[in-house]
């Protein structure tokens, strides 16, 4: 049976590790700074307006939701990190259970693809770096998908995809998918990689 991706529901956002789920399905994760567009891009992948909430506020959210696809995969989405007005309190919160998704999560081993969000007009930032740093230092599978690609215009684009290639912190070969999720490019080639690292098809 094809994935049915109409067949979706948040299962939980989780506050602290204890709270992940056990289900034996591959976790594909999303990562990216606070208002890189993950939730318009989760919304725009499953074809949904609001499944994934969009907050007003970036930074404004600290857990890690679990949203379950079909019962056959969990598309995991990481909170924001980067930005600058939350809280020292807020800083260590996040850094706890974003770490704690990493070292303390009972089927981290069925991770299999970290979506690494880069907002396409901003370009890699010295936090997305350190991101993707760890993510190599770990061997985690992870591909880059550049967000809000319908924004810049032809020559803007093509310049910030070759800036983000040439990056000393992305590995030679690295997937980089342009995504928009007004126009939907993109959608199809992440589903593809999707099922192409899960096995989930």
């Amino acid at each position: 049976m094809p994935l049915n991706t109409q067949n979706v529901k948040l299962r939980i956002s989780a506050g602290q590790p204890k709270q992940f789920p056990r289900d034996a399905i591959p976790q594909v994760t999303f990562s990216g700074r606070s208002n890189v567009g993950k939730s318009s891009l989760i919304n725009t992948l499953l074809g949904r307006k609001s499944l994934a909430r969009v907050s007003s506020a970036p930074g404004k959210t600290i857990t890690v939701n679990f949203y379950d696809v079909d019962g056959k995969l969990f598309l995991v989405d990481l909170p924001g990190y980067g930005y600058a007005k939350r809280t020292f309190e807020d800083k260590k919160q996040w850094s706890a259970l974003t770490d704690g998704y990493f070292t303390n999560n009972p089927n981290i081993d069925l991770l299999s693809l970290v979506i690494q969000l880069i907002d396409i007009r901003v370009g890699i930032t010295a936090d997305d770096r350190m991101m993707i740093d760890f993510l190599v230092q770990s061997q985690l599978p992870f591909i880059i998908v550049t967000t809000k690609s319908d924004k810049p215009n032809k020559t803007d684009r093509k310049k910030s995809l070759e800036a983000i290639a040439a990056d000393p912190s992305v590995p030679k070969g690295t997937p980089i998918i342009p995504f928009s999720s007004l126009s939907g490019e993109g959608k199809q080639e992440l589903w593809q990689q999707i099922s192409l690292f899960t096995e989930v098809k």
